[in-house]
């Protein structure tokens, strides 16, 4: 059986490196994009290599859509030139980052940013890799627990996430021909550097957190790129554009 490739969005930092290296501990092979950290990045495609697997750490922007015909390209040469292959099995939309402002606050230019980034970016990206995913593959594509409860502040970013929930249910109707499943993953409060390490970084946020979980803790990286590595599994095949939450009980 031949080797499975995913391709892992963000995978240099925080969620998506943790996914990338879970899917590399379970014999699959990873493509990982980053925007700017390319030392990070590189770092990560070592670690893999260490495992015994594959790696390739691509440059792309999420947020500029106009771009995406021409990742597109690189990522068939890449598949040709290491993988001898004209396409890939698993797609996890992970990049993004966090505004925090109220509604009343929020800008145009932020809203924008996020739209770019979280939706449009999703959709487009999808969309332009349609062509080099394998019948049978499988996409992931991650929300927010905040698609589900509201934390004044994140009305703007979890919109979006909702977006995404809704385009994951029409990605697994539209596909399903090709046999292609799509689910969300969507995880709670990760001490990460996202959103500027606000859960990670801030006590008292981190002890909120906490005391709204079921599971009495806020969660880590290790608890959510698991989730999504078995979700892309043979395991996992007849679950379909579902909403998988992620966040050890929080606000039940």
């Amino acid at each position: 059986m031949s080797t499975k490739i995913a391709i892992v969005t963000g995978g240099s930092r925080g969620l998506g490196r943790n996914t990338a290296m879970k899917l590399a501990q379970r014999g699959v092979d990873v493509i990982l994009t980053y925007r700017s950290q390319a030392a990070e990045a590189n770092a990560v495609v070592k670690e893999i290599e260490r495992l015994g697997r594959k790696a390739v750490a691509l440059q792309l922007d999420v947020a500029d859509s106009s771009s995406f015909t021409a990742f597109a390209s690189a990522v068939r040469e890449v598949l040709a030139h290491i993988w001898q292959r004209q396409d890939f099995d698993y797609l996890v939309n992970n990049a993004g980052i966090g505004i925090h402002a109220s509604i009343a606050e929020t800008t145009e230019a932020q809203f924008d940013q996020l739209v770019n980034i979280h939706f449009k970016g999703v959709f487009f990206l999808t969309q332009a890799l349609l062509g080099v995913l394998a019948d049978g593959g499988r996409i992931v594509n991650i929300s927010s627990g905040l698609a589900r409860f509201a934390l004044p502040g994140y009305g703007a970013y979890a919109a979006m996430k909702g977006a995404v929930e809704v385009l994951t249910r029409y990605l697994a109707k539209e596909l399903g021909g090709r046999g292609i499943a799509v689910n969300t993953v969507a995880p709670g409060a990760i001490e990460t550097d996202f959103g500027d390490g606000l859960v990670r970084d801030n006590g008292q946020v981190n002890a909120f957190v906490a005391s709204q979980t079921a599971l009495g803790r806020v969660g880590q990286p290790d608890d959510i790129g698991g989730v999504i590595a078995s979700l892309l599994s043979d395991d996992n095949r007849w679950v379909n554009a579902q909403r998988i939450e992620a966040s050890g009980g929080m606000f039940l």
